[in-house]
């Protein structure tokens, strides 16, 4: 049963593999999936693959949503550099059966609006003058014709399983959509992640991004593959009972394949690495401050718990564009017919 099994996903993974060979791995292709989901993760620098139990592990690792006990929603938005892209997620997730879950997470980047000026005369050089066709000589400047939105979606579908009290196991299958003017490009995506309690309170995770590598197909004939990505992590949480809190410690690393070089904290030829740090302090299970690290930049926010919702803040810091705030939310439906038995 178990080759049944085995053997058909050898076999894609040999078909995308050499694919990846033939037509070569576009660079920063799939750059708009990393920028990360959830207020409470980019508070904490982004360092988020090992915690798990949350709905955004859809996202971050799909093992992580075998924590969850309560079917879950969540939904951010925030706006980058000064507002001019704007970032949406939806979330939704589930437990199945005894000790499985299910997901499905939407988010979109979008430039929207973006003008598109042309020339009433292309044959003429700019600021010439010409007569219309009315008779009136006026000067060829442009004007603004049209208006057209470059937008990115990423669709998630998530299953998670826990193996054993230690170990959980889960998969994406993810749906990409690219928009650029009046091109358009579609890919599909598989990722496959882990998260291991090896002893007491810490917590291994690893989530192995594209790994067949993800094929973008573009309505030009142009074609590009997103390459793999692993992003492992640790989770450390310390209970400190003298003031009725938690203390949540998190590094990860994000290993790359493109040939990045200086465009990572660490190179070694081809592979790259990039770094998150954060830590979460939560005072008597209600509030909620971090600080963190993503890519040397500084992160911090603070959420507040209440019995069914989390709501969540953040902001990034840039040394050469405005800093990033994100606000999310998280509802859990926190009744007992929907707990997992």
């Amino acid at each position: 049963m178990k080759y049944k099994i085995v053997l058909p996903v050898l076999f894609i993974c040999f078909i995308f593999a050499n694919s990846a060979f033939s037509i070569g791995i576009a660079k920063y292709a799939g750059e708009f999936l990393s920028m990360g989901v959830g207020a409470r993760s980019l508070g904490m620098g982004s360092a988020y693959v090992a915690l798990g139990g949350d709905v955004t592990y859809g996202y971050w690792n799909p093992a992580g949503l075998a924590n969850i006990q309560y079917p879950e929603i969540s939904a951010m938005h925030s706006r980058r550099f000064g507002g001019i892209v704007n970032y949406d997620y939806a979330g939704f997730a589930m437990p199945f059966r005894g000790n499985e879950s299910l997901g499905l997470n939407l988010i979109r980047v979008a430039v929207d609006d973006i003008p598109i000026p042309v020339l009433p005369r292309p044959d003429l050089g700019l600021d010439q003058s010409y007569t219309d066709e009315n008779g009136n000589t006026v000067s060829n400047r442009p004007y603004v014709d049209r208006y057209v939105n470059n937008a990115d979606y990423a669709v998630f579908l998530s299953y998670a399983k826990q193996k054993s009290r230690t170990f959980a196991y889960g998969a994406n299958v993810k749906f990409i959509r690219r928009g650029v003017g009046d091109n358009s490009a579609w890919g599909i995506g598989f990722d496959v992640g882990a998260l291991w309690r090896p002893v007491g309170k810490l917590t291994l995770g690893a989530n192995f991004q594209d790994v067949t590598t993800t094929l973008l197909a573009w309505d030009t004939g142009t074609q590009e593959l997103i390459s793999p990505t692993l992003k492992t992590g640790f989770g450390y949480s310390i209970d400190l009972d003298f003031i009725s809190s938690t203390l949540l410690v998190a590094g990860d690393t994000d290993v790359r394949f493109e040939n990045r070089k200086f465009a990572s904290q660490l190179n070694a030829g081809p592979v790259s690495f990039d770094f998150h740090a954060g830590t979460e302090l939560l005072v008597r299970n209600l509030i909620a401050l971090r600080v963190g690290d993503d890519l040397g930049h500084l992160t911090a926010g603070a959420g507040i718990r209440l019995p069914r919702l989390d709501i969540d803040y953040a902001f990034l810091s840039n040394d050469d564009f405005k800093v990033t705030h994100r606000i999310s939310l998280r509802l859990r439906i926190e009744e007992s017919r929907f707990e997992r038995q």
